[in-house]
């Protein structure tokens, strides 16, 4: 049964909300296909992008930018920061690139892309404040940090807080369960999981047998369910990429069902193994 029901997740504090499945653009190639995909998801309510400065060295920004036109109001945008751009007035340059490539006016969630040990977080954090100052960006994200980093660009915000930080995170990759997510859980700080279907969405092991045959007692596919049971976890939004129109209704008929709690221990049980 296709039922194009989304579910959302409350972004930190702020009252405004996330798609729990979004549409991540890493590695996506410029071309009619992922920007047909993109507008799709957008008409099923996978309305949160996520993209970066990096990606395609700014190439997938633009992709993102033909495929949102005309429905800029439906579409809640992430990009990113790369490492080497974190200085204040590299951040600040950076955003007005990113901000030329997507044609938009204001970014929604601005994120440092990996820390930079060389250049104080403090810095990075001041230029993002001023930028949600200025009205070029709403909200304020971090990626790849450790609790203890992302503590520390916590501390670093004066007037603002940060409202997510995206790892990678997934039923074979859960080493951000020890410290982070519960880090992240007690400050309302939003986990956005990138590489949710581990990297090629291959399911090795013990972990992929019983995937594939609970899918089949759910009448789903070993990814839907991987992903309904990482949405299982408090805070937790999804940004799986969806190149093809096929790929991404697979992703977002991972939710509108709820795995039951015995599989959903199971699954916790099994791919701690």
């Amino acid at each position: 049964m296709v039922d194009w029901l989304m579910e959302f997740r409350a972004l930190g504090k702020t009252g405004d909300v996330l798609a729990a499945v979004g549409m991540g653009t890493w590695k996506m190639e410029n071309h009619i296909d992922s920007i047909e995909s993109l507008k799709r998801g957008i008409e099923l309510g996978s309305t949160f992008i996520d993209t970066a400065e990096m990606y395609g060295n700014g190439h997938v920004e633009e992709m993102v930018a033909e495929a949102i036109r005309g429905v800029r109001e439906k579409v809640f945008i992430g990009t990113k920061v790369s490492p080497e751009n974190l200085s204040y007035d590299d951040l600040l340059r950076a955003a007005e690139r990113s901000l030329r490539r997507l044609n938009i006016s204001t970014i929604d969630l601005y994120q440092v892309h990996w820390p930079n040990s060389e250049i104080p977080i403090r810095d990075s954090m001041r230029a993002m404040e001023h930028l949600v100052n200025q009205g070029k960006v709403r909200f304020i994200g971090v990626s790849n940090f450790s609790s203890r980093q992302t503590n520390e660009a916590q501390e670093a915000l004066s007037r603002h807080e940060l409202v997510s930080n995206q790892v990678e995170y997934s039923i074979l990759e859960r080493g951000v369960e020890k410290d982070l997510v519960p880090y992240c859980q007690k400050e309302h700080i939003n986990i956005i999981a990138y590489s949710p279907l581990a990297r090629e969405g291959i399911f090795r092991g013990k972990v992929g047998e019983e995937l594939e045959s609970m899918g089949k007692n759910y009448g789903k596919t070993s990814a839907q369910i991987a992903l309904n049971w990482l949405l299982t976890k408090p805070g937790v939004v999804t940004i799986p990429k969806a190149s093809k129109i096929s790929h991404l209704e697979e992703n977002i008929n991972s939710i509108g069902w709820k795995l039951s709690p015995k599989d959903e221990k199971i699954l916790d049980e099994l791919s701690m193994i």
